[in-house]
């Protein structure tokens, strides 16, 4: 008995030992564990946009479109390279007089011309170029317009997910007061026992509702994570932001009005008019004739001149363009520019029916949202409450309590998913606008 006294106290001890060895490792662990485990400060709609902008590969690479064309823009401007040519003749091939001197009688002629372009060639070649720059950057300000509603419409997702997780959590504590009351009834011989088994088999589709509301956030996450091209585990990434609607709903003139000046899809079609204005401008210019102006200078030692050996002159050759006057590319150029102003007329029509379509959409959900904050949450919430006390004190049956219940819940859902359609619609109005007309 002794023996076993003392077996015991030093296992005692052992696990008293391992206990603080084990505390004490956690201590010194804790800072390097701490950043890998905790989660990142949850992202708002701005950082998130910010982030976007900065990291998306895709955004990235169309962004090196833009220097690619302002790279093209010196080659445009680049001046013609002259010409430096240097011939030699009069050399001796065989013995003069039985003297072979093969140098002597050798005549040297380096030449130097230059191609004179005419009619502001080069400067239209810059211009064209420029405006070439400017459509591509349009263009990419385009893609990024559409690019961050794809990603608000994910952000939005998020939200939605976690407003409906928090939702379906906050019904199953509620629902497992209601288990917890009705057992203290049919402990009371309130309720039957068939009544309480009904109410706890109904707990298993508030638990599943949990579940698929997790898995939804989760696939929101990992669609967001995506488009930031971001590694971080989703259990440590989060956003945040207002999960509700405003009703200061502008005129729609003023949208319409905000959407010609801003959306760079419309920017892009008129400087394309711009550009094709340019080119049949240069189609005309290559159309003229540039001479190209030489020089030389001889040096010929067997001239009969002996005060004449070095001589110098000048030429200007002009092509004669009779056949070739850049017929093609003048009518071509000629019929782009019509073609410019049709394409842009059509791109100002969808830019109005994009406006205008977003605009009913987030005017339609207000008016749908409108009377759920007013009215319906707060009617929903009062008849369960009402017909939950009146279930607590025996005056209500067991399916008015899941009536009231099952009714409550669909409006919450509803009104859930209502806010997200309307962020959704403030978005696309957003990209119909090509601003922030909705935050």
């Amino acid at each position: 008995m002794h023996t076993n006294c003392i077996n015991v106290v030093s296992d005692g001890r052992r696990s008293s030992r391992r206990i603080v060895y084990l505390l004490v490792g956690a201590f010194w662990l804790a800072p390097g564990l701490a950043p890998g485990v905790r989660a990142q400060q949850a992202l708002n709609w701005d950082q998130v946009k910010a982030k976007f902008e900065q990291v998306n590969p895709a955004l990235k690479a169309d962004a090196d479109n833009v220097d690619e064309m302002k790279a093209e823009e010196i080659t445009a401007f680049l001046r013609p390279n002259p010409q430096f040519t240097i011939a030699a003749d009069g050399t001796q091939i065989a013995p003069h007089n039985g003297v072979w001197v093969p140098f002597k009688g050798t005549t040297e002629q380096p030449n130097f011309s230059y191609l004179h372009e005419r009619q502001h060639k080069r400067e239209l070649r810059l211009e064209s170029a420029q405006e070439g720059t400017r459509i591509t950057q349009s263009q990419h300000e385009d893609l990024d317009r559409n690019m961050v509603f794809a990603l608000r419409t994910a952000f939005v997702g998020t939200l939605e997910a976690k407003f409906v997780l928090d939702l379906a959590k906050a019904d199953l504590d509620y629902y497992d007061k209601i288990i917890d009351i009705s057992r203290a009834r049919f402990q009371a011989g309130d309720i039957a026992q068939i009544d309480l088994d009904r109410i706890e088999l109904l707990r298993v589709q508030y638990e599943s509702e949990i579940e698929t509301a997790i898995v939804n956030l989760r696939t929101a996450k990992i669609q967001l994570l995506q488009m930031l091209n971001d590694r971080t585990p989703v259990d440590q990434f989060d956003v945040t932001g207002p999960f509700d609607f405003s009703d200061n709903l502008q005129p729609l003139e003023s949208y319409r009005d905000s959407a010609l000046a801003a959306r760079p899809d419309l920017q892009a079609a008129l400087q394309t008019i711009q550009q094709s204005q340019t080119n049949h401008k240069l189609a005309v210019a290559n159309g003229s004739t540039d001479p190209t102006y030489s020089g030389w200078y001889t040096h010929n030692s067997s001239t009969n001149n002996p005060n004449g050996p070095d001589t110098i002159g000048v030429s200007v050759s002009i092509p004669l363009r009779i056949f070739d006057k850049n017929q093609g590319e003048k009518k071509r150029t000629l019929i782009d520019i019509d073609r410019s102003q049709q394409a842009s007329d059509a791109t100002r029509a969808q830019v109005f029916s994009d406006v205008d379509t977003a605009y009913e959409l987030v005017r339609s959900n207000i008016a749908l949202l409108k009377p759920y904050k007013a009215k319906y949450n707060d009617q929903a919430l009062r008849v369960r409450d009402t017909v939950t006390f009146s279930y607590e004190h025996g005056n209500a049956s067991l399916m008015d309590f899941l009536n009231a219940q099952s009714d409550y819940r669909q409006v919450q859902l509803a009104y859930a998913q209502l806010i997200g359609a309307y962020l959704t619609a403030a978005g696309q109005l957003n990209l119909a606008v090509g601003s922030e007309a909705i935050h």
